[in-house]
C-alpha cells in the first residue's frame, strides 16, 4: 500500500483500529486470501492486532468490504477470497485443480462490460465474470502424466 493502513481508513470513514490495520497489512502481497488465510498470517501478531479473534476477523472483513477497501469474491466451490484491488473492473481466472485464483483486466474498461439479454426491470452495474480452466502449472503435470 502507498499509504498506511490508517491513513487509508480515516481517509474512507473508519476508526483505525489495530484490528483493521492488522487485516489491510495481512492482505498486502496476498490477494485472493481466505479468512483462514488471513487468520494464520496474523496469528503471530495477534497482540498487534489487538487480540483479534475469529469472529473479530469476519466483522472486520464486513467493515472493510462495505467501505469498498476490500474486495470479496466467492468463486464456486470455494471459500470467500478477500483482496485489496477493488473499484476497476477486474475479473478472475480461477484453475479447477489447484485452485490458483489470478486477476484479469477487463478488456472493455467499464463496469458492466456485459449486459443481459434481459435485465428485468434492474439497473445493471457490474458484471463478475470467472473463468475455469486449467493454470499452467497444472496442464503440464496433466500432460506429463
Amino acid at each position: 500500500m502507498e499509504q498506511t493502513a490508517g491513513d487509508l481508513l480515516k481517509r474512507n470513514g473508519l476508526r483505525s483500529t489495530a484490528q483493521r490495520r492488522a487485516v489491510l497489512t495481512a492482505l498486502q502481497g496476498h490477494p485472493h486470501s481466505t479468512a483462514a488465510d488471513l487468520e494464520a498470517r496474523i496469528g503471530t501478531d495477534r497482540a498487534e492486532a489487538g487480540g483479534l479473534s475469529r469472529q473479530g476477523l469476519y466483522n472486520v472483513l464486513e467493515d472493510l468490504t462495505k467501505a469498498h477497501l476490500v474486495r470479496c469474491i466467492e468463486p464456486a466451490g470455494s471459500p470467500a477470497r478477500y483482496e485489496l484491488r477493488v473499484g476497476d473492473n477486474h475479473h478472475h481466472l480461477v484453475c479447477r485443480r489447484c485452485g490458483l485464483i489470478e486477476d484479469v483486466d477487463c478488456s472493455v474498461g467499464a463496469a458492466p462490460c456485459l449486459t443481459p439479454d434481459e435485465d428485468k426491470g434492474f439497473a445493471v452495474d457490474e458484471a463478475e465474470i470467472t473463468w475455469w480452466g486449467l493454470c499452467a502449472k497444472c496442464r503440464q503435470a496433466t500432460a506429463q502424466q
